[in-house]
């Protein structure tokens, strides 16, 4: 065909057209053989113990956390996070089943490391939990982090898994296996780093050179600060109420809050080197950062030390921070529970997540297609009960019959008890009918009323001197 009006015959222009479309179909070859590695990285990191008022960016002038900082400042921020509860001293464990299964609390199969759960599956593996769906969706996993009151069945779902004991260093061990783990991924699969640090749980662990950087006079105390809770709240002996003498002092809960806050920057600077060799693997762009705790801890709140209470600030409530691409810079004060990760991540990476969790995907919220998931908060620790919505919020001391009723808009740090007020009679009625059905919700069947209660620790830990978690 000749070239007419300018235009290019068939027989010369078929070559080329011919090939552009080879171009094309290798393109679309390529794409797909690389399809598994265009997934974003995914590295969740979990602190032990910490609060969710321990980050400089989100309020706390007294700590040095600038690597946290930089999360909070180029990610999302969850106001509201919480621990579900537990059915034993040592919270951390529920907490890390519930984030490594997407269930909540009552719904736990009983093992031989969580005694919370009803449904008695001793001899059954645990299915379709966090390490083993992102494994079968092409990434490759690994675990570092402490070796006590963890799910080990579910850790050893890992391909790889990396136990040590608390110490000065474990946090820079950790680290290590971490920076390991993305120089030897990065470009190659798509990874999943779960980092569950040790720090900074008691004795808060950190280098002579982080405890120099806090002095104990320095420590300004909460308003929430007493000598001794004014009740016995069903905990009182477990042992971390004995980490602190009897009565506490300004000055011991000081000295205590000195190291804590040494340990927190001491993670944070391991946080800094982990995000310095992503950003040197060229990943960094590819990856989704999960930053959370497991529990909070009281540090003399309410005349508690431990995270065996549901105050706000006490022993439930966390930090979640996540950043990545696609994430949005901002906060919200939706609710979330911890439980909630497993299946936002799977929401992220385009994974299908097992059935029947109770987890959410809080992604929606980030997007800003939704302003919350869930209404109320419902939070368990042995005899305790508590709900909250956006103002108001009811404890139950089911072993004493007794309740408390904080007004958190105008009372954020519960100090003044409204429960035994005639105006407020209403209120602790309508919360306590709320409570009853989210236990039937949740499978909690405690009744709400006296009931027996070994004073000594939900899960039976000992008030002994030793003072040691195992």
């Amino acid at each position: 065909m000749a070239v007419r009006n300018g235009e290019v015959g068939w027989p010369r222009a078929l070559p080329a057209v011919l090939a552009l479309l080879v171009a094309l179909a290798a393109a679309h070859v390529a794409q797909a053989e690389d399809g598994p590695r265009k997934r974003p990285n995914v590295i969740f990191i979990l602190t032990d113990d910490q609060r969710p008022d321990t980050i400089a960016a989100l309020g706390n002038t007294a700590i040095k956390t600038p690597n946290l900082d930089k999360l909070v400042q180029s990610g999302f921020t969850f106001r509201n996070t919480y621990c579900m509860g537990a059915n034993t001293a040592a919270v951390c464990l529920p907490s890390r089943t519930m984030i490594l299964t997407g269930l909540s609390l009552c719904r736990l199969p009983e093992s031989k490391d969580n005694k919370g759960g009803k449904d008695k599956q001793e001899n059954k593996k645990p299915e379709n939990t966090f390490p083993l769906v992102m494994k079968k969706n092409g990434y490759v996993t690994l675990r570092s982090g402490k070796n006590t009151n963890v799910p080990t069945e579910i850790i050893k779902q890992f391909e790889k898994n990396y136990g040590l004991k608390r110490s000065a260093t474990c946090t820079k061990e950790h680290t290590d296996h971490g920076i390991d783990f993305i120089r030897d991924n990065a470009g190659k699969r798509p990874f999943f780093l779960y980092l569950a640090y040790g720090t900074p749980h008691d004795p808060q662990p950190a280098p002579q050179s982080f405890y120099d950087m806090y002095k104990p006079q320095d420590m300004q105390l909460s308003p929430r600060f007493l000598a001794a809770p004014p009740f016995d709240h069903g905990a009182t002996s477990v042992r971390d109420e004995f980490t602190i003498p009897w009565p506490r002092t300004k000055e011991s809960v000081q000295a205590r809050l000195a190291r804590y806050y040494a340990s927190i920057t001491y993670t944070d600077e391991q946080i800094g080197r982990l995000l310095a060799a992503l950003k040197d693997s060229g990943e960094y762009d590819n990856t989704l950062i999960v930053f959370a705790s497991d529990n909070g801890l009281s540090l003399g709140d309410h005349g508690l030390i431990g995270k065996q209470n549901l105050f706000e600030k006490g022993g439930m409530q966390v930090p979640l921070v996540i950043c990545g691409p696609g994430i949005p810079k901002g906060q919200s004060d939706a609710f979330v529970y911890l439980y909630d990760i497993f299946p936002t991540v799977c929401d992220y990476c385009g994974i299908e997540p097992p059935g029947k969790l109770d987890g959410k995907s809080v992604l929606p919220i980030m997007q800003g297609k939704k302003e919350k998931i869930r209404d109320y908060v419902f939070n368990i620790y042995g005899p305790q009960r508590s709900v909250r919505d956006g103002r108001w919020k009811l404890i139950r001391y089911t072993h004493i019959n007794r309740s408390q009723l904080f007004d958190l808009q105008n009372d954020p740090d519960e100090l003044n008890d409204l429960a035994g007020k005639p105006e407020h009679e209403g209120k602790v009625k309508e919360l306590l009918d709320l409570m009853a059905k989210l236990q039937k919700d949740f499978g909690d069947k405690a009744p709400l009323t006296t009931q027996p209660y070994d004073s000594e620790g939900a899960g039976g830990e000992k008030k002994a001197a030793k003072a040691k978690e195992p």
